[in-house]
């Protein structure tokens, strides 16, 4: 199948697909005429990544686990590390979202929103 039939497949965008196998993560096959030509196993390696990115996970990651995804003598230890490693950044991420988040919202609760010109997010974001 062609680039867009790929791309209908997988549901990702051609210029994603063009990116993925400049970085060889995908390698389709080429026609005669040059052209991208998809097979069902190519597809099936979109989609995966597909799915892997939608869950954050970095472009490296996607690498190693498409080639662990494709090493049928893995180890699953080997995967869970990785998520493990992925699952830590997020839960580090949701931490700081909800630091800031918890700082933002009582500087914006000590606010008066009133005509004067005093205002504690400014004096917050000062940081005196």
């Amino acid at each position: 199948m062609n680039i867009s039939e790929a791309g209908a497949a997988s549901g990702l965008p051609a210029k994603t697909i063009r990116y993925y196998e400049d970085i060889g993560l995908v390698r389709p096959a080429r026609d005669g005429n040059g052209y991208r030509s998809f097979s069902e196993v190519d597809v099936h390696n979109l989609t995966f990544l597909a799915r892997s990115r939608a869950l954050g996970f970095s472009i490296e990651d996607c690498r190693t686990l498409l080639a662990l995804y494709q090493d049928k003598s893995r180890s699953s230890g080997e995967v869970k590390k990785v998520a493990q490693g992925h699952l830590e950044e997020i839960e580090r991420k949701i931490a700081d979202l909800s630091a800031m988040r918890d700082t933002l919202a009582h500087l914006v609760h000590c606010c008066h929103g009133d005509d004067r010109p005093d205002c504690p997010i400014l004096e917050g974001l000062e940081g005196e």
